[in-house]
């Protein structure tokens, strides 16, 4: 078994983390990726309410007595607010769950370093996805207890630094001491020895859960991913200061032409939508709403199930770095 950082810290099997995805992490596919023996997410933005956001922990608690993570994205929002990131926080040290991927502003300044407190206090794990070094080592001085090394190939909102994982896992690795999670362009066993032998102690990936059984989205979203290449994602809403990364499809061109032309956020606003994305996913309207996934889905050639996929995926990576080594011999 491949034993790092990662599995030692949260006693997990396999050193792969499920990331953030909005609508998508919710309770079934957050358990079954745990259950597998991987680490899923349960992404806190699709919960208005307190008793919502709770009672989705207490649901995978039930599903599962595995570690998951709790995703909490600190990035401006019309429907999420700081007073919902507060309470996101609160919760998660209340019910003591294993871990937090926090992406966009630190906790410490979104929040205050008392949230930092409240949740170490709690015995809470907290890792920061962030796309450059001076920002791991921000995340390490004010106490997290891992990095997320996010590479430019992520899909969501990688940093603006433009750095690919290739390049970013090592310099991060170097700069750190603190366990390095490598994220962007992860989706089977080579990908995981590759980070492995960058420097990380595991991997995050999201668009890859995806194309899994246990997903709850739309069978056509599934196939428009195995159909897909890795050249067919693009970044958009750079001109507003909050670059993303999505499958190219209608919505996104004309989020693109709207850009060209010197539209602004009034404009985009329509096209970005949480509601257009979530009914999407739900309706499988491939073509309606940005589709935020990342340049790994040109590996995507199959729907299998959370546990084939993570078996398979250590399976391969204990080869891949088999065969590495014996290039030394």
């Amino acid at each position: 078994m491949i034993q790092t950082a990662i599995t030692e810290m949260f006693g997990i099997r396999y050193p792969v983390i499920c990331g953030a995805m909005m609508w998508l992490c919710k309770p079934g596919l957050c358990a079954a990726i745990s259950e597998a023996g991987g680490m899923g997410n349960l992404t806190a933005g699709n919960y208005e309410t307190e008793d919502d956001f709770r009672a989705a922990i207490r649901e995978v608690k039930a599903l599962t007595d595995k570690p998951f993570m709790i995703g909490l994205t600190l990035l401006p929002s019309i429907r999420i607010t700081g007073e919902h990131h507060r309470m996101y926080v609160r919760v998660c040290a209340e019910e003591r769950v294993a871990g937090i991927e926090v992406s966009g502003s630190p906790l410490d300044k979104a929040i205050g370093k008392d949230g930092i407190a409240e949740l170490k206090n709690a015995g809470v794990r907290l890792f920061h996805k962030v796309g450059s070094v001076r920002h791991a080592m921000h995340a390490q001085k004010v106490g997290y207890d891992g990095v997320y090394a996010a590479g430019f190939e992520e899909g969501g909102h990688p940093l603006d630094d433009d750095v690919t994982t290739m390049v970013l896992t090592p310099r991060i690795a170097d700069s750190v001491k603190i366990p390095v999670v490598t994220v962007g362009g992860i989706s089977d066993g080579r990908s995981l020895a590759a980070a492995l032998t960058l420097g990380a102690q595991g991997v995050m990936m999201a668009s890859r859960f995806i194309a899994t059984e246990e997903c709850a989205v739309h069978e056509n979203i599934k196939k428009e991913l195995i159909a897909r290449q890795e050249f067919e994602t693009t970044m958009f809403c750079k001109s507003i200061g909050l670059q993303g990364r999505a499958l190219r499809n209608k919505v996104i061109s004309d989020v693109l032409e709207i850009e060209k032309s010197g539209g602004g956020l009034e404009q985009l606003i329509p096209l970005i939508s949480g509601q257009r994305i979530k009914d999407a996913w739900e309706q499988g309207q491939v073509e309606d709403a940005p589709l935020m996934v990342g340049q790994s889905i040109g590996h995507i050639r199959e729907i299998v199930s959370c546990r084939h996929l993570l078996e398979t995926m250590h399976d391969d990576a204990v080869a891949h770095l088999n065969k590495a080594m014996s290039l030394a011999n």
